[in-house]
């Protein structure tokens, strides 16, 4: 299903404040908040030209083991608080040669280009939605919680339905930046491919404020390897890599679309997460920060990063049908940048610029599909994806979900 600060999102900058106790040092800024998402993607998350999502899959059944297959992805994102100094707004991502992206890859604003974190079209669903979570041979008390889509039109939405424990992280975006810049878009550039390093120096260019100079010392995480087997008990058992560098999983399944009885009748959609409570709400399915992951793993809302089973229930794959679309995500770690150093003592600190890198690897796979390998490996070969626009994918309800998802 298809990865939120979307907006001035400086978690380092607000942990080093709130490390001086009684401080009363004033901030300003930052100017420029830059953000780029780094994303392993393997499975059928890495068909398609790393679209993954049905169409990939079908693509596969053509085109051999879907476990060979691994993608690397680049998210780029610039906002600037100023105009430009001589418009249209752009700027240039530069790397080393071991990146394998060329020179630099060209930032930009497509006049008409849909704003992710704005646009949020809906479409009224039909029939009815089932909803499961926790791992284990059988569904717990209280499961399924069934959502008739027709008594939410009529605004009878059950009560505690999404709970707030996990916060939808806002990036930048057109929205919340004067003048706004990203990629991949429609300027040249590809996404990165076979033995691609992102370690080392990276400098942005623009005209929309001061160049950001950072050096990474995290590179792409390790593909995810995921493999699924029907028990005698009619779960699922589903077990992977450990990932280094993971901070958390977490697991979830969509089955049952399409069992409609008739052409205005799409059924049930079954859907089920790996958390130990009913938690559908927030960013679970996107990017979230290391210190928010380790709080939900206390609350067994995301599985521990030691972890690497989870049965699916039962009750789950009898409601789904013949085939779930399942899904699983390794949350990864974050480097923040801000520059000017903050001043010693009580000197105000005038941020120029933040940047933020985000890490995650994410496999999807077909349970019941007729299909050898069901993830991705780290070994295997490599295949460059073509640049797309960041869309999200949306969910039951009109929920976003995760990239690659749909």
């Amino acid at each position: 299903m298809r990865s939120s600060l979307r907006f001035v999102s400086v978690a380092a900058v607000a942990a080093m404040l709130a490390a001086v106790p009684g401080s009363a040092q004033k901030s300003t800024g930052p100017k420029e908040r830059y953000e780029m998402d780094v994303a392993t993607m393997s499975g059928f998350a890495a068909m398609g030209g790393g679209k993954g999502g049905i169409g990939g899959a079908m693509g596969m059944m053509f085109g051999g083991d879907p476990s060979s297959k691994i993608a690397h992805q680049l998210l780029l994102r610039l906002g600037s608080n100023d105009a430009a100094t001589a418009p249209p707004p752009k700027g240039d991502h530069f790397f080393l040669p071991q990146a394998k992206m060329g020179k630099s890859v060209p930032l930009t604003t497509i006049e008409g280009k849909e704003d992710p974190a704005t646009v949020t079209p809906f479409e009224r669903p039909k029939g009815r939605l089932l909803l499961y979570w926790g791992c284990g041979a059988k569904a717990g008390p209280g499961q399924p919680v069934v959502i008739d889509f027709a008594k939410v039109a009529a605004g009878q939405i059950p009560p505690n339905l999404f709970s707030s424990a996990v916060p939808v992280i806002r990036e930048v975006s057109k929205a919340n930046s004067r003048s706004y810049i990203d990629w991949p878009n429609n300027k040249g550039g590809k996404q990165p491919g076979s033995g691609s390093s992102l370690l080392g120096a990276h400098r942005v260019a623009s005209n929309i404020g001061s160049d950001i100079n950072f050096t990474l010392a995290q590179d792409y995480m390790q593909g995810l390897s995921a493999s699924t087997a029907i028990q005698g008990d009619q779960s699922v058992m589903v077990r992977w890599n450990s990932v280094p560098s993971a901070t958390g999983y977490v697991a979830w399944t969509i089955g049952g679309m399409g069992n409609g009885s008739g052409k205005n009748d799409v059924g049930d959609i079954v859907w089920w997460t790996s958390s130990a409570s009913k938690e559908f709400g927030g960013g679970l399915w996107d990017w979230l920060p290391p210190s928010v992951v380790a709080n939900l793993v206390t609350k067994k809302i995301v599985m521990s990063p030691s972890q690497t089973s989870c049965q699916i229930p039962a009750e789950v794959k009898k409601a789904s049908g013949e085939m779930m679309l399942g899904n699983l995500n390794a949350f990864g770690p974050e480097a923040n940048f801000s520059y000017p150093p903050k001043p010693a003592g009580n000197a105000a600190w005038n941020i120029d610029w933040t940047a933020k890198v985000r890490f995650r690897s994410h496999t999807m796979l077909l349970i019941g599909a007729d299909f050898g390998g069901m993830g991705g490996s780290s070994t295997g070969g490599s295949t460059p994806i073509e640049p797309a626009k960041k869309k999200k994918c949306k969910g039951p309800l009109g929920i976003p979900l995760p990239d690659g998802a749909c």
